[in-house]
């Protein structure tokens, strides 16, 4: 980065050190993940310089030859990728792509129903200080108090009793495997559409080791990051019937032009993801997820739900005495990274919280294996047991960033 060294050595040095916090550090955020060089080559590319209003072939500026080809290629491997009718890749985040299919789907003041952001749904999914909640009327639905699992008998009768236009099958904080087919059958037995939200596990539906949502839903949205190793961005899959509308509601009607270097970077990914390596990956997190989530039950910590199917895990952290404020601070003090979030059923303000939320997609991606997942875990039990004791966290933040070194970091070597 010679030539930002010399325009703006201030950002040059954020960007150094984040590279240092990114190698030294057990990323575990579950919404986080690397990029493969490729990707990131794409996104800083000069097709950031491209004004391309409209999609292929049908644009509002001339000189857009190229960048046809390569959205034209991006929506082709989405849909190839997923098996989809159609897709759309321009929405720039999980949110948009969330608006786009409400305008496709629904009339302001229609009735939809979403799961409760404080049992693992999303802001979009209905929460009163979103534009979801806001435009719409939204009906909440959750998990079983005792199981901490999806109660589908309970979905179904707050789905009876109101009648919704459009139900929402999507979570960014459900540890278990989701089954988009009942969702479907609620959703037809009282003449509701389906969106299924799949950011957080795109990358395992991709790679085979999560139920795909597809063939169930009217619309699927995601983010292209996460575990799908892409760009900062989002795409949409949809039945034919829906491709007009939701195109419409991207553009003109939510955004203007398109930025084609991340529909770019999103194209790489999704030729990425079609590979036998990735396949891998996907499977490789789910395993290292449940050997992180035994590892720390067995040694007391309380697992929510009981376990997990996917790429993260909830952990009640009230259960030794600490709150997820906390829980968070201690861990990053030993360098690792992991972020407080509600559990169901949790007395705690958002800012408090009862739990933290683990991801093991990004350690996946360097290449660390179930045999690693157990010392990443007593790393974790040893900081939280000593969160009081700066001095010890200090010691663990050494033995964490000299146990990440051995490990490769995508982007970056």
């Amino acid at each position: 980065m010679t030539h930002l060294l010399k325009s703006d050595s201030e950002i040059h040095l954020v960007i150094e050190n984040e590279k240092k916090r990114q190698r030294e550090q057990l990323v575990m955020i579950a919404s986080e993940n690397y990029t493969s060089s490729a990707v990131l080559e794409a996104t800083g590319s000069i097709l950031t310089n491209k004004y391309s209003e409209g999609y292929p072939g049908k644009r509002y500026y001339a000189g857009c030859e190229n960048v046809d080809i390569s959205e034209s290629l991006a929506i082709e491997r989405a849909k190839s990728l997923f098996n989809a009718e159609s897709a759309n890749v321009q929405a720039h985040s999980g949110s948009q792509a969330n608006m786009a299919a409400f305008f496709s789907m629904c009339q302001t003041g229609d009735t939809i129903m979403g799961m409760s952001l404080d049992h693992g749904g999303h802001l979009t999914h209905g929460s009163k200080v979103n534009f979801s909640g806001k435009l719409y009327k939204f009906v909440p639905f959750g998990v079983n108090r005792e199981t901490e699992a999806l109660d589908f008998n309970n979905l179904y009768e707050i789905a009876e009793k109101n009648k919704p236009k459009l139900i929402i099958a999507g979570f960014t904080a459900y540890p278990l495997k989701v089954d988009f087919e009942k969702f479907k059958h609620i959703a037809d037995s009282v003449g509701a559409l389906l969106l299924a939200d799949m950011a957080h596990i795109s990358g395992l539906v991709a790679g085979g080791a999560h139920p795909s949502p597809v063939a169930h839903a009217d619309i699927v949205t995601s983010t292209t990051h996460k575990t799908l190793r892409g760009p900062r961005g989002a795409l949409a899959l949809m039945k034919k019937n829906f491709e007009k509308k939701f195109n419409s509601a991207v553009f003109p009607n939510m955004q203007g032009g398109p930025m084609q270097h991340s529909i770019a970077a999103k194209a790489v990914a999704f030729k990425e993801a079609m590979s036998e390596d990735f396949k891998n990956y996907s499977f490789q997190i789910v395993k290292n997820s449940k050997i992180l989530a035994k590892s720390l039950s067995e040694n007391g910590l309380r697992i929510v739900a009981g376990g997990t199917d996917t790429h993260m895990l909830l952990v009640d952290t009230k259960a030794i005495g600490l709150n997820g404020s906390d829980a968070e601070s201690a861990l990053l003090s030993s360098g690792i990274v992991v972020n407080k979030n509600s559990i169901p059923f949790d007395d705690e303000p958002p800012m408090i919280t009862s739990g933290i939320r683990i991801g093991t997609a990004a350690l996946t991606s360097r290449n660390m294996l179930e045999k690693d997942m157990e010392i990443v875990s007593e790393f974790i039990l040893e900081s939280l047991r000593n969160h009081d004791n700066s001095k010890i966290l200090s010691s663990i933040k050494e033995k964490v960033a000299s146990f990440s070194a051995k490990f490769i970091v995508p982007g970056l070597d």
